[in-house]
């Protein structure tokens, strides 16, 4: 299972928000660059960026920034946020991101998703977030009427490889994934599946690997020193140890 340190983005500053709320930020960093050296430093093969202004705004707001986080580190880095058009993804593609997210795109514009597929194959990913089983958009801001696993067999359909699926309620607030949610949505499909929100605990952690999940996204649990990352990876920094 692939470990992914998080670095969320606002104002270009390395952030957290508790379940999404962007009235409830705490800044960790202001230099977003060293953060993500640091995670490499430390044993990290992917990092995981969220544009939390481009999320809320639907505009690349923070591209500048993350290009240069994906010249200064070797490792690949996956990143989401505001990406609604097919040159946003080329953009950043084109600057050393290996793997682009499409959140609120993947529901409000089918034909955008579906280019994009067919465009560019597994370096596209799709962020599922939900709050009490039905999909969150905009940010976090606006809850359609979706169900998170009705959404998720259609994106197989389509022929999405990843996806990210953040239980909202969980995120931030440092009391474990909601497994529950996880595992039915892994089992459902074929799709791998990074598991995001409320990674606390080492226990947490092994749960997630013995639900075979493909990825975990681990936040604020490592920021707040709740976990220590080199604990978790192996010497290649590619998986989770038991």
């Amino acid at each position: 299972m692939i470990l992914f340190p998080a670095i969320d983005i606002l104002g270009g500053k390395c952030v957290r928000l508790t379940q999404g709320d962007y009235n409830k930020e705490k800044i960790y960093s202001e230099q977003p660059v060293e953060v993500a050296a640091d995670w490499e430093q430390k044993g990290a093969a992917f990092i995981h960026i969220v544009d939390l202004d481009g999320a809320k705004t639907g505009r690349s707001v923070n591209k500048e920034l993350i290009a240069e986080i994906a010249r200064t580190v070797s490792i690949p880095i996956q990143v989401g946020g505001g990406v609604r058009s097919i040159e946003v993804i080329e953009d950043y593609l084109e600057n050393g991101v290996s793997r682009v997210i499409i959140g609120t795109a993947a529901i409000q514009n089918k034909v955008f998703l579906q280019e994009a597929i067919e465009q560019f194959g597994e370096k596209i990913a799709v962020s599922i977030d939900a709050r009490n089983g039905f999909v969150a958009t905009d940010g976090w801001t606006k809850e359609s009427t979706v169900k998170a696993l009705d959404l998720v067999k259609e994106l197989e359909a389509t022929g999405v490889k990843t996806i990210v699926y953040t239980d909202i309620l969980k995120d931030g607030m440092l009391q474990g994934p909601n497994f529950e949610e996880l595992e039915a949505i892994n089992e459902a499909t074929t799709i791998d599946v990074i598991a995001s929100g409320g990674v606390t605990t080492e226990a947490d952690v092994r749960k997630l690997a013995e639900k075979e999940m493909y990825g975990a996204i681990i936040g604020k649990a490592l920021y707040d020193g709740t976990l220590d990352f080199t604990r978790l990876v192996d010497p290649v920094g590619k998986e989770y140890v038991d």
